[in-house]
């Protein structure tokens, strides 16, 4: 079994060390420094160790004193997406004691996914619209990009349209910061006193772990008394995002965004049809017209031909083995888990150990029953044995919830920062439109979605 598909250039154990010693050394400084409290006036803002690891590990990532290799970057790249599986694990064992609380919460969790959906949709894409980004538009704003966006566009689209460029262009943004980005935002909003905790929460599952853990860590550093609640609500929401997103998606949203889009450059479209009507095309253009014409076809067609081989160059996915992966996130789990302890403790080498036996079974049952992903099957099991129908639950719930969930998150945006050197190139290429449009989209996709959680919490209460 390997975390990713195989592919020409396997990823070798020589790779996986430097970046292990790197991420350890990293994330455990990180962790020792601690949050970083900033009063602004309006609010406060907390940045936290995860916060520091990401822009740490972008530094050493995109450096040109000792260049880190693309190779050790894919292996980085690769580590992640255990980590979410091993952050989903520890949010799991929250869902199931906070079971009361999502019950109470009701329609409210279905409900706020409207705010996720029409956030980007009705804010984000007319700014797209307003700045010229084209048929970008489309795949940049119908949702924010996380990773089944690119098989929903590629599938309508093509993976060489504008609409899937859209696409890659949110999804590097997010990435690089996202959860940067969110932590400052929640932290504001949260430090206002204007929406329930558990409201927040909600707005936190935006459909991206990383993202998800930043914002969830904001509202407990406002409400700490809420923690658990707070984790559990957000760890469903995103859960629920995720699930219902690649439907909404398909169905809902990329039509939708699409249909606007068509709407909203309507006017514009009928003038360069009444302009071609008008000058029968290029017929009547003078040669240097015509001249100019080509070339910037030519130029476009150079840009996109670029463009594909930084694409494959840079998202091509390496294989590990399984045990590699598992044996280095234990290993900087334990340690930066031990910081945040203030001590080591063999609680946490328990609670690892129940984590990676979960993620384990939840691997083999995805695998068997090939229709059901890994991240459902962690939540569900996680969920049960830590719920109160489970006759193990207080036994198992004590070791997990001894590993600080906040130490999984700074070593997952450790390892993300470490990767997003190669996607600085991508980001150049799409130009800076897609900063106010992605800053825009995660700002209305979290605080609409907050806004209908809090009305329909307290209209369900």
């Amino acid at each position: 079994m390997t975390t990713h598909s195989t592919t020409p250039a396997m990823a070798e154990t020589r790779h996986a060390l430097p970046i292990a010693a790197l991420a350890i050394v990293i994330a455990v400084a990180v962790q020792l420094i601690g949050q970083l409290n900033i009063n602004v006036g309006i609010g406060t803002i907390v940045i936290f160790p995860m916060v520091w690891g990401l822009i740490v590990g972008l530094i050493v990532s995109i450096q040109k004193f000792k260049p880190l290799g693309i190779d050790l970057q894919k292996v980085a790249a690769a580590l992640v997406g255990v980590a979410v599986l091993l952050l989903v694990a520890r949010l799991a064992f929250n869902i199931g004691p906070s079971l009361p609380s999502l019950v109470k919460a009701g329609p409210a969790l279905l409900l706020q996914e409207v705010g996720h959906l029409l956030g980007t949709i009705a804010l984000a894409l007319p700014l797209a619209v307003l700045l010229r980004m084209g048929k970008a538009t489309v795949g940049a704003t119908f949702s924010l990009d996380r990773e089944p966006s690119f098989a929903m566009v590629s599938e309508k689209y093509g993976p060489d349209s504008d609409q899937y460029r859209g696409v890659l262009a949110m999804y590097v943004f997010g990435t690089l910061f996202g959860a940067v980005f969110i932590t400052l935002l929640t932290s504001l909003v949260a430090n206002w006193g204007i929406f329930d905790p558990l409201a927040l929460a909600m707005g936190a599952g935006v459909g991206s772990g990383s993202m998800m853990a930043a914002s969830a860590a904001s509202t407990i550093a406002a409400y700490p008394g809420q923690q658990e609640a707070i984790l559990g609500m957000a760890a469903v929401s995103n859960l629920i995002t995720t699930i219902l997103g690649v439907y909404v998606g398909i169905y809902i949203a990329l039509p939708l965004a699409d249909r606007f889009y068509t709407f909203l450059t309507r006017k514009q479209t009928a003038r360069e049809m009444a302009a071609v009507a008008a000058g029968g095309g290029m017929s009547g253009a003078s040669d240097a017209e015509i001249a100019a014409a080509t070339a910037r076809e030519e130029a476009q067609a150079e840009a996109n031909r670029k463009f594909r081989e930084q694409v494959a160059e840079s998202s091509a996915p390496v294989s590990m083995p399984l045990w590699l992966s598992l044996g280095i996130l234990t290993i900087l789990g334990i340690a930066t888990a031990s910081v945040a302890a203030k001590g080591f403790s063999w609680t946490i080498v328990g609670g690892y150990a129940v984590m990676l036996a979960l993620m384990l079974l939840s691997l083999f049952l995805a695998k068997v029953s090939r229709k059901i992903s890994a991240i459902v099957w962690i939540t569900t099991l996680g969920a049960y044995i830590s719920s109160p129908w489970f006759f193990g639950a207080p036994a198992l719930t004590a070791l997990v919830k001894s590993v600080d969930f906040l130490s999984i998150a700074t070593v997952m945006l450790t390892l993300a920062g470490l990767s997003l050197g190669k996607d600085i190139p991508l980001l150049r290429t799409i130009g800076w439109k897609i900063i106010p449009v992605g800053l825009l989209a995660i700002a209305a996709s979290f605080l609409l979605a907050t806004a209908i959680a809090e009305f329909t919490l307290g209209f369900w209460d």
